[in-house]
């Protein structure tokens, strides 16, 4: 039986599940971010109007026919790379240079190739031969590391690296050997001193107040410290909604982006965490399962590629967090304030819903 909403309905073809799913994390974001932000409304509301953008394009999204996004994927990943380009002469933000400011709206240009980048590696492997050749390989790795190397000098690392996550998730889900990965791990590790030469002084200050935060407690460590102090005293079932005194004192810096789950871990405690990754588990697992059932090579490993990246975000916002992982500036998904991001993110699963509500049709 077909896990889709009935025609006879009168609605488009949605994956009932992932739909679910989605709106229950996005409702409980919304509530979650009317306490960080110091109740503030109209914060709240714009957060609504953003979600709202970003269901539209998933819900248009979804009824394009995978064969038509591969079509476009080219023309995608080459804007994308025009838009990076065009950040270097027009780009704006505090302290880099991340958003193009067009009037009515500003985004991230670097937000769109979390989606072109592994469409456009599935689209390079779809009619090839798995596992790739090493020329196959090779090109790939230039199909991620122009990106990724654009937004590294932005600077804006933590987005870099989320990209190029992407577009590895896709080589290996094509069946990269096992020796190869690692090979490029080394190579990782090896060129690991020449990155650190090349970060600026305040990226590699997030790494000494990672690896020592009581150092500058009242500086650079100030960020980490007051984060885990407010995760640590939601205890089991937390203080409840809008009485998280780290949050609202304002001890917590950025509770509204970056730091919104210390928020949510005072509030609603070790429970209320864990039944939020839960849902954001079931949510990749679904992901997975539409990668799984899908009937062409591209539309495989874009749905496992996608489903597997939303798993590092939430994988490394919790870790940085926590102060497992430095901090690098990656959103909560879908809960943290923020607009291209959360569009971004909800046209991926646009692409998800394609692939499965098609699945049939795939040729």
């Amino acid at each position: 039986m077909k896990r889709l909403l009935p025609a006879w309905l009168g609605l488009p073809r949605l994956d009932p599940v992932m739909l679910a799913l989605l709106m229950l994390i996005t409702s409980f974001g919304l509530l979650v971010l009317y306490s960080a932000s110091g109740q503030d409304m109209a914060m709240v509301y714009r957060q609504a109007v953003r979600l709202g953008v970003g269901l539209l394009a998933m819900l248009v999204i979804s009824q394009v026919p995978p064969r038509i996004l591969r079509i476009w994927t080219p023309w995608l990943y080459g804007i994308g790379l025009i838009l990076l380009l065009a950040t270097w002469v027009l780009g704006v933000g505090r302290g880099s240079q991340r958003w193009l400011d067009l009037g009515l709206i500003r985004f991230q240009p670097s937000e769109l190739m979390k989606l072109a980048v592994p469409m456009m590696v599935a689209w390079y492997l779809h009619p090839r031969i798995l596992p790739p050749a090493w020329k196959a390989v090779v090109f790939t790795l230039a199909i991620l590391l122009i990106p990724t190397v654009l937004i590294a000098r932005q600077p804006d690392l933590g987005t870099a690296l989320l990209v190029a996550a992407s577009g590895m998730f896709t080589l290996y889900l094509a069946g990269l050997r096992w020796r190869i990965l690692l090979g490029f791990a080394g190579v990782a590790t090896a060129v690991a001193p020449v990155l650190w030469l090349m970060m600026r002084e305040y990226q590699r200050d997030r790494v000494r107040t990672f690896l020592n935060p009581e150092a500058d407690p009242l500086g650079d460590g100030w960020n980490i410290i007051q984060s885990k102090i407010a995760v640590g005293s939601g205890g089991l079932t937390g203080k409840g909604w809008l009485n998280g005194t780290q949050s609202h004192l304002e001890f917590i810096p950025e509770r509204h982006t970056d730091f919104i789950l210390a928020v949510l871990s005072e509030e609603f405690g070790l429970l209320g965490v864990t039944l939020l990754m839960l849902v954001y588990m079931l949510l990749v697992a679904r992901g997975l399962h539409i990668a799984r059932v899908a009937r062409d090579t591209g539309s495989r490993l874009l749905a496992g590629s996608l489903s597997l990246t939303l798993f590092v975000y939430v994988l490394v916002n919790g870790g940085m967090v926590s102060g497992v992982l430095p901090v690098v500036g990656v959103p909560l998904p879908l809960i943290s304030y923020g607009g291209t991001s959360v569009v971004t993110l909800l046209a991926g699963f646009g692409i998800m819903m394609s692939i499965y509500s098609h699945r049939t049709f795939i040729k």
